[in-house]
């Protein structure tokens, strides 16, 4: 079986972040409730991985000696 191999226009950071983008507006257009609660989170937990990609590639951290 062949693996199928994209290469990657954005990187993860702006595709996290866009993701983070289009679930907010989604969740701005529904009631509040569980269901926009939950699109909400899933929202911050992208934020949050953009946030965490940035870090592990800033310059500040090193490779252990």
């Amino acid at each position: 079986m062949k693996r199928r191999r994209t290469k990657q226009t954005t990187s993860l950071e702006e595709r996290v972040l866009h993701q983070a983008e289009q679930i907010r507006l989604l969740a701005d257009s529904m009631r509040a409730g569980k269901e926009r609660e939950q699109l909400l989170k899933k929202a911050r937990d992208a934020d949050m991985g953009a946030h965490i990609e940035r870090w592990l590639r800033s310059p500040g951290l090193q490779p252990p000696k």
